[in-house]
């Protein structure tokens, strides 16, 4: 259940009425608030925030009125099922640090837009959690335990939002089927699309790579599972974007974030979550190694096992400390 208060429609008492020029300075400012940020779809990363149309559009809907800013942000689905890269289905510390930067962020907001901002949380494990081989109880345990995490870390930016906020005691099966009925783009329709736009085909690739690497135990040759998933990942992408859709009906005013890479001129901007150079990895499909100079890196758990011990927060594992 969402723990965020969706901004009112109407003019916001904190801000007087600002001219067409102060709305762009302001949206211009928050959008450098968020590019150092950037999960980048192109090579050209040096582009000025006043490039980005479409952001300072949505941005322009909130400050135009006064109004605290929407943030959406599908993603924090599960924890991969590959016991190589994670160190169990609930969230961990890269969660933590995760939502803490997520918060800030919010914060930094204010900063420049005295209003403010929230950001809501779209978790979307329930979305494609049998085409991932993850079990819808581990889905509701890490969902549950990351808004227990947000809560007992006091931070009063984010919100939850789920397939439960939307279809109540339906099946999973079912609310999947429900979502899916909903958009029109068939697999054919996709297969179609990735050959013909680049963007489509790098997202498509990324998550077959994905799906290949969160694969734990398969009987059959690797080229019968690169197959499979190659099939599979048009699944994803159909559900992703239902649930997008979905998101955007249920709030039509919003800004759009993104874990996966964007171009510049997409609907969504992608943010990196943490700081790594790969601009494909999350929490959700990695461990955290804590360096001894204070930073914090995403990686394998196989590989931060190598590097450091084991740490225990509340009894669970939590994340790696390098010697």
């Amino acid at each position: 259940m969402s723990v965020v208060e969706v901004p009112p429609t109407g003019v916001g008492s904190s801000e007087q009425a600002l001219s067409r020029q102060e709305v762009r300075e302001r949206c211009v400012s928050i959008m450098e608030l968020l590019l150092p940020h950037r999960r980048a779809a192109d090579l050209d990363t040096d582009i000025p925030a006043t490039a980005f149309d479409e952001q300072l559009r949505q941005l322009a809907a909130f400050v135009s009125t006064g109004e605290p800013i929407l943030f959406t942000l599908p993603g924090f689905p599960c924890k991969s099922p590959n016991p190589a890269k994670v160190l169990g289905h609930l969230p961990d510390e890269g969660e933590r640090l995760s939502l803490r930067f997520l918060d800030q962020l919010c914060v930094a907001v204010k900063d420049v837009y005295e209003p403010g901002a929230r950001m809501l949380i779209c978790s979307d494990g329930h979305v494609f959690a049998d085409l991932i081989s993850v079990p819808d109880e581990h889905v509701d345990a890490y969902s549950d335990e990351l808004v227990a995490m947000i809560a007992k870390e006091e931070l009063s930016h984010l919100g939850t939002f789920d397939l439960r906020d939307v279809y109540g005691d339906m099946s999973y099966q079912d609310k999947r089927t429900r979502l899916a009925d909903g958009y029109h783009a068939t697999e054919d329709d996709l297969r179609a699309e990735t050959l013909t736009n680049p963007d489509t085909m790098r997202l498509y690739l990324g998550i077959t790579r994905f799906l290949v690497d969160d694969t734990a135990e398969f009987s059959g040759t690797k080229s019968a599972l690169q197959r499979q998933c190659r099939a599979r990942a048009y699944g994803v992408i159909q559900r992703s974007r239902a649930w997008g859709e979905l998101i955007a009906r249920r709030f039509p005013r919003q800004v759009r974030l993104s874990i996966h890479p964007q171009p510049r001129g997409s609907i969504k901007f992608g943010i990196r979550l943490l700081q790594i150079k790969d601009v494909w990895t999350t929490p959700w499909h990695s461990a955290v190694l804590k360096h001894g100079d204070g930073e914090w890196e995403l990686m394998r758990k196989t590989d931060a096992e190598r590097h450091g011990r084991l740490v225990l927060h509340d009894g669970r594992p939590s994340h790696f400390e390098a010697a």
